[in-house]
């Protein structure tokens, strides 16, 4: 069935342009047409997109600061309800889509009467899963991910519907952001996705995977350390994942079984600072230290 409903997508840029203009590169190159590219651009670079700050087909906000991914996104939503698009679709800027995949995700969304899709998200060079869906462990409070690391040559999922969607890729019908708000801010980044899929959750309606489809991801490209002393990933993603996790569980505390969560946490916690601090990433200890403090302290 042929639909040609008006489709906003959202991509959020901090300072990797090359990365973002390869994925509007494949936005733009994609069978369906009927689109138009929300960048909100945090700490915006004068002309960082070149030629592309001029195709009418993109809109970019332009943020001085880096306001982080969940109040970025609620930027693009905000503007995409206030336009009149029927559809917003999330999608992270180290990503490659593949042709087919806007048109299948807004087909399968209007044949199924399904307001929330999430694709099968492969890693960059589309040999293994990054992401088939969610799980949620009630009794230990952790969000697991389906298939992360298989092979992709002999992926089968049976999977129809997820727990919680990634926000690195998921169609939402733009009705579903007036009933449900946009993204608790407070999250900054990681774990805002977790927390609207509860929401989502608790008003009754359910989260779709379609696999028919895919898109290539390049993880974490975003968040990766210049000082590669500390390894890879920042010391402050290591805060907001610490943090942010209890935050999560203390947000929707009902959810979850409190013995459970306290093993899992102190588990988690005391592994990531002996870890740090046999490896000697001092900043990376301060920074879980800090992060488990910080949300200890929260006041919801």
């Amino acid at each position: 069935m042929l639909n040609n409903s008006s489709l906003a997508i959202i991509i959020i840029n901090w300072r990797k342009y090359n990365l973002t203009k390869n994925c509007i590169q494949s936005v733009i190159d994609s069978s369906y047409k009927n689109f138009k590219i929300i960048i909100v651009d945090n700490e915006y670079q004068n002309n960082g997109f070149g030629e592309l700050e001029k195709n009418d087909k993109i809109h970019i906000i332009k943020n001085e600061t880096n306001e982080g991914f969940a109040r970025a996104n609620n930027q693009g939503i905000k503007y995409s309800l206030k336009n009149g698009f029927e559809y917003i679709l999330l999608l992270n800027n180290d990503t490659l889509i593949k042709n087919d995949l806007l048109e299948l995700l807004i087909n399968q969304s209007n044949i199924l009467n399904q307001k929330i899709i999430q694709p099968l998200i492969l890693n960059y060079d589309g040999s293994k899963i990054w992401n088939a869906g969610g799980k949620i462990n009630n009794f230990f409070g952790t969000f697991q991910t389906y298939k992360k690391g298989k092979s992709f040559k002999n992926f089968k999922s049976k999977m129809d519907y997820t727990d919680w969607f990634t926000g690195c890729c998921v169609l939402i019908k733009s009705e579903i952001f007036n009933e449900i708000g946009c993204f608790d801010e407070r999250f900054f980044a990681y774990y805002e996705d977790v927390d609207f899929s509860i929401r989502l959750k608790s008003k009754g309606y359910s989260i779709a995977m379609m696999n028919d489809s895919y898109l290539k991801h390049f993880e974490s490209a975003s968040s990766k350390s210049i000082n590669q002393n500390e390894g890879n990933l920042s010391p402050y993603v290591h805060y907001l994942n610490i943090r942010n996790h209890i935050l999560i569980l203390k947000k929707h505390s009902k959810l979850f079984n409190p013995i459970g969560v306290l093993i899992n946490q102190l588990i988690k916690i005391l592994s990531y600072l002996i870890y740090f601090l046999f490896r000697l990433r001092f900043n990376k200890f301060k920074m879980v230290s800090k992060g488990f403090i910080d949300a200890v302290n929260y006041i919801k």
